[in-house]
């Protein structure tokens, strides 16, 4: 994102509406453009934080419906109520600590402070900051929200609801807003010049790396991979909710990216803002293009599931910069992250690391390249600022997660037993089956 201080100063100096009509007796003059008033900036910033905020809130919806979709039938109710109660979890969270942490008090350094945050009272107008802080709070949280939703994709299956909710817990209120505050909260990676527009490694790779090292910790579901080597397709439970699952996201995005703009109080503004739309939306098509023409290429047919992700690879992919690249790089940050998902979801499976939804080539290494790439288009970042980020990022999620992932498995276990993973987790761990007159549920007249 945007440092929100600067484009809140440009919203609030002398900003110009020129594309209103101007009504004028003499026709002959040229129209005056009059500028927008502080308060005028301030509607416009916050609604644009609000409507974002709820577009990302909406993704949470396509997590769900994707992973609900890519999951057997016999683990679909814990899929919905894993991602209802992950998105509760992380507000709560957010707001208990995680918004101080990464916002407050940073100033160059490693982390901001402790403490939950106060918003404005009510009524308030809080003209300096140039946007309600409750929208600016509200628009930050529903990004951490996301983060942990990657991770519930890929530990699907297997692992145990409550340590993967306490899990939840220390990534949404700890580790995503300490390692966020080193570039949104103008911390050291901001100063350093590092450069990620909507958080293609601070939102998806972070996620990533989560997910990555859960899933080496938690093992590959039973019968996932053979003796020698061989791999067994686990097929997911729906294709239409699995697609239904990512327009939501595909949608979403558009508040992911577009609202990072952080400011639509002129011209510019709203004139970038669309052209984030833009370049978002052509981005997923090259992911989808490129997975599709692919698979056919190498597999002879047409995997459904690699188009999906490679539609979210392609949005993964133009969120470190969806707005200065032309419409040709845009179709080529894309392409390439529909072209990582299908190149390596095989490699993922000669390790046996088992990610049930594809989470980690979509988000992790998605995401990596998306913030790679950001120099070729963008003149103020560099390889190597990007290539620390990258690094520190996934250094420090990795290890902080393994630790977690590690302490939750010797105290209390992650892992269902085998004869409870046979079952399902919507029987044995919640009690409610998704289908109860199919597949294992008991029929009924």
């Amino acid at each position: 994102m945007k440092s929100i201080a600067a484009k809140c100063a440009t919203a609030l100096a002398v900003l110009s509406l020129s594309a209103l009509p101007v009504l004028a007796q003499d026709a002959t003059a040229a129209p005056e453009t009059p500028a927008v008033s502080p308060e005028v900036a301030y509607i416009f910033n916050t609604l644009l934080f609000l409507i974002g905020g709820f577009l990302v809130m909406w993704m949470a919806a396509g997590f769900a419906m994707l992973e609900a979709g890519l999951v057997r039938s016999k683990n679909v109710s814990m899929q919905c109520l894993k991602n209802i109660t992950l998105y509760s979890i992380a507000g709560i969270m957010f707001w208990v600590t995680g918004y101080n942490l990464m916002y407050s008090g940073v100033d160059g350094g490693f982390i901001g402070s402790l403490g939950p945050y106060s918003f404005d009272p009510v009524g308030g107008d809080a003209l300096d900051t140039g946007y309600s802080t409750a929208s600016d709070w509200f628009f930050q949280m529903v990004f951490v929200a996301a983060t942990a939703s990657i991770v519930s994709g890929t530990v699907a299956e297997r692992v145990k609801l409550w340590p993967f909710l306490i899990f939840t817990a220390i990534l949404t209120g700890f580790l995503y807003p300490i390692s966020g505050s080193w570039q949104w909260g103008a911390g050291w990676l901001s100063e350093m010049g590092f450069s990620d527009f909507a958080g293609s490694t601070i939102v998806h790779s972070v996620g990533g790396w989560a997910a990555l090292s859960g899933a080496i910790i938690l093992g590959a579901r039973k019968g996932k991979y053979g003796a020698d080597g061989t791999v067994h397709p686990f097929p997911g439970s729906s294709m239409p909710l699995a697609t239904l699952g990512t327009f939501i996201l595909w949608l979403g995005w558009f508040g992911f990216n577009g609202a990072s703009q952080l400011a639509m109080g002129s011209i510019s503004d709203v004139t970038d803002v669309s052209r984030i739309f833009a370049n978002t939306n052509m981005a997923a098509a090259a992911g989808v293009v490129v997975a599709v023409i692919m698979t056919q290429l190498l597999y002879k047919k047409v995997d459904v599931t690699m188009a999906l992700n490679g539609a979210l690879a392609g949005l993964v992919s133009i969120t470190a910069e969806p707005l200065a690249p032309s419409m040709w790089a845009t179709l080529f940050i894309g392409g390439v992250g529909g072209a990582i998902v299908v190149l390596a979801v095989p490699v993922l499976d000669k390790f046996k690391i088992d990610d049930v939804v594809g989470a980690i080539p979509v988000h992790l290494l998605a995401g990596i390249w998306g913030t790679l790439i950001v120099p070729l288009t963008n003149g103020d970042a560099s390889y190597g600022t990007q290539i620390t980020g990258i690094a520190a990022y996934g250094a420090f999620t990795f290890v902080a997660s393994g630790i977690v992932w590690y302490v939750l498995k010797v105290t209390i276990g992650i892992r269902v037993s085998d004869e409870e993973e046979a079952l399902g987790l919507d029987k044995v761990e919640i009690g409610v089956e998704a289908y109860p007159e199919f597949g294992t549920g008991s029929q009924r007249l």
